[in-house]
């Protein structure tokens, strides 16, 4: 299988700096992240395409408060959304800038709508989200779109993880990668299970790898000894931008080290 040009089975590992968040709001902000991960031998960056309003609802009840121990209990859901979400209009500039410099880029579609607006600019692959995974529909939809399809499993039951294997296959797609995935940011090293990748490769019949939110890098290096074809890790430019997802992302020094480990 391949993503793009690169070959899954004989070009190694497929890192994937996930820019996220991580764009402090500004366009100028996400190109010199992506130029980063471009200049420390990422092979992709990938994106998360939503709104506050395609993701959630603008409400105030328990339902649509964040609870459980996270890094962002007691807000909203709505609010943290629009804080994190990256505007539909950068899309284009920055697929083009990518693609400029060299270095695949991708998104996390989250609804239909943002399949169509993806499918504009001709991704090599689409990511669905861990807390996406059971969105039969929108899964269904972004593999008929005919494309490789990276799914993090984190939420997921054994059984969901095979019934979202069948809707890729039932349209065609066997072009699939799943990724273990702890749905905790950040994610303890003691509940990483990273056993579960050559289980999901054997499982399935699919190209396996992780989708890394600890802290640290140790858990993305020992899952590449694990067999992980594919390794996807938060990227920022510079922590101090803060934002939602800099307690677990990797920063330019720590993510090029995380490749070099990876490549040696």
């Amino acid at each position: 299988m391949k993503i793009d040009n690169f070959d899954l089975e004989k070009d190694g590992t497929y890192i994937i700096a996930e820019l996220s968040a991580n764009h402090g709001g500004k366009i100028s902000i996400a190109k010199e992240t992506i130029k980063a991960a471009k200049e420390i031998g990422a092979n992709a960056i990938k994106l998360q395409t939503y709104t506050a309003d395609t993701i959630t609802l603008d409400c105030d009840k328990d339902d649509f408060i964040i609870k459980g121990g996270t890094l962002w209990d007691d807000r909203k859901l709505h609010d943290l959304y629009k804080e994190a979400y990256l505007p539909w209009e950068w899309h284009k500039e920055l697929f083009d800038y990518a693609r400029e410099i060299g270095i695949d880029i991708f998104s996390s579609p989250f609804d239909k709508t943002a399949v169509d607006l993806l499918e504009t600019m001709n991704p090599p692959a689409y990511k669905i989200a861990s807390f996406e995974i059971t969105d039969y529909e929108l899964v269904r939809y972004t593999a008929s779109r005919g494309k490789p399809i990276i799914i993090s499993t984190g939420i997921a039951t054994i059984d969901e993880i095979q019934d979202v294997v069948d809707i890729c296959r039932s349209e065609g797609n066997n072009d699939i990668i799943l990724l273990k995935c702890t749905s905790a940011y950040p994610a303890p090293l003691e509940d990483a299970n990273l056993k579960t990748i050559p289980n999901l490769s054997d499982t399935f019949g699919v190209v396996s790898g992780f989708s890394d939110h600890t802290l640290g890098i140790t858990a993305s290096v020992v899952a590449v000894t694990l067999g992980a074809k594919v390794i996807e890790k938060h990227f920022i430019l510079d922590k101090s931008i803060g934002g939602a997802d800099v307690d677990f992302s990797l920063d330019k020094k720590e993510f090029s080290e995380l490749v070099q480990i990876v490549r040696d």
